[in-house]
């Protein structure tokens, strides 16, 4: 499974036009499926059912075969997310976050393995916002190292406001299909987005935002060179700017 989802990168990198129309397969491979379920940490909080990675390990295969399945003809429906709040500076009630299902997490990543390597390689390399080996503080780095050693007139920095509980749906999956064209991925990701928040044992339609942060749909949005979620340097003659 790792060198089919190489092969995506590589021919990603060499045909940086190309639109990928046959990969749903990747995402319901019971290894890819399995490969998900070992990397979810063990100690993070349950979704609305309750299933902790533990429980759903004591019967693994059979439920990774039956998850496939449902994928494989479309009958998987992802749960509503449960709302939780975590610390946020300036904000009382905290920062909005949704909880999935353990099954759900994996469906999530599954579908982030598969598409990552496509967007990655059409990512600029200062660009470092929710891209895999790379974080914050290598953000920074690269941000001092060029203060130091070049140029620099301005600094800006700037956030979009809430982006995560307000993403429009609609736009998302028109630059997702920049580049993916498998109309079963499109439909798992709206399933993903349309899952709902669970608040106060309340089930809410979730019409705009990615309580999940759904990874496909970060990489979209990094895809656009305007919305990209990292810096980018653009060196004009003398003068250097970072976006």
């Amino acid at each position: 499974m790792a060198t089919d989802l190489t092969r995506i990168g590589q021919k990603a990198r060499k045909e940086p036009d190309l639109v990928f129309t046959n990969l749903y397969h990747h995402i319901y491979d019971v290894d890819n499926l399995r490969a998900c379920y070992d990397r979810l940490q063990a100690d993070k909080a349950s979704g609305v059912d309750g299933v902790s990675k533990q429980e759903y390990g004591q019967n693994l295969e059979e439920n990774l075969w039956d998850l496939s399945g449902r994928l494989r003809r479309m009958g998987y429906r992802p749960g509503p997310k449960r709302r939780s709040y975590v610390p946020k500076p300036g904000s009382a009630k905290g920062r909005p976050l949704g909880i999935s299902n353990l099954e759900d997490k994996i469906v999530e990543l599954a579908t982030k393995r598969t598409l990552e390597p496509i967007f990655e390689a059409v990512f600029e390399d200062s660009s470092h916002g929710y891209r895999p080996g790379r974080s914050q503080h290598q953000c920074l780095d690269a941000l001092g190292r060029t203060i130091q050693q070049k140029k620099v007139s301005h600094v800006v920095e700037a956030d979009v406001k809430s982006f995560f509980d307000r993403v429009n749906h609609e736009w998302m999956v028109k630059f997702l299909r920049h580049r993916i064209a498998d109309e079963r991925v499109i439909r798992l990701i709206i399933r993903m987005l349309r899952s709902g928040i669970m608040e106060d044992g309340l089930v809410k339609a979730s019409e705009q935002g990615d309580p999940a942060r759904v990874d496909p749909v970060a990489a979209a949005v990094e895809y656009l060179p305007a919305l990209r979620a990292g810096p980018v340097v653009q060196q004009t003659g003398e003068q250097t700017e970072w976006r």
